[in-house]
């Protein structure tokens, strides 16, 4: 099983990951931490990628894909795997999708959290992080319609999206995803 859990910030993707991960036995999959593991192991990737890194600039959807690639090949023990924070644009979604086609594999579901706004910033005021203030989790939303909202369209055009209230409790929620599967 591949799946991928998208949604706003907020949205409770990191609860649902877990409760995902243990329920089903998948590996979660997070882009940043493939991408310190890598650069810890100093993999030819990750010494790729750290170049990026250095200079500040944004590592390629290429050594990002081919990364993931490296991690889904050496899993074992696993039923699937879980994204959850990827891919945030339609060209990493394509190349996703290339990539798993080319190992005969592809995603059964991306799981969509639909929360209001209002929410969303009740729910990460209350976090009380330090980045979290009013201002900025309103850029961060808009940020997330304007570069990562189109990817709900590109699954939705190939059957793939799930869109479940991520407003109830999250056990409620646990169980209208588990029901979509």
């Amino acid at each position: 099983m591949i799946l991928i859990l998208f949604g706003p910030p907020g949205a409770g993707k990191g609860t649902q990951a877990d409760y995902l991960k243990e329920k089903f036995n998948l590996l979660h999959l997070s882009t940043g931490d493939i991408l310190r593991e890598e650069v810890s192991n100093n993999t030819e990737l990750g010494v790729q990628a750290k170049k990026f890194m250095d200079s500040g600039e944004l590592v390629t959807d290429e050594l990002i894909i081919g990364m993931i690639k490296n991690k889904i090949e050496s899993t074992v023990n696993v039923e699937g795997f879980l994204f959850d924070g990827f891919p945030r644009t339609i060209s990493q979604a394509e190349a996703l999708d290339q990539m798993l086609d080319s190992s005969n594999k592809s995603i059964d579901k991306v799981i969509s959290l639909e929360v209001d706004d209002k929410t969303l910033i009740e729910r990460l005021l209350a976090r009380g992080r330090s980045d979290d203030n009013e201002e900025t989790i309103k850029n961060r939303l808009e940020v997330y319609k304007n570069q990562t909202l189109p990817i709900k369209d590109y699954y939705h055009s190939k059957n793939q999206l799930v869109e479940i209230k991520g407003d109830s409790s999250i056990e409620e929620v646990s169980s209208e995803i588990e029901k979509s599967l």
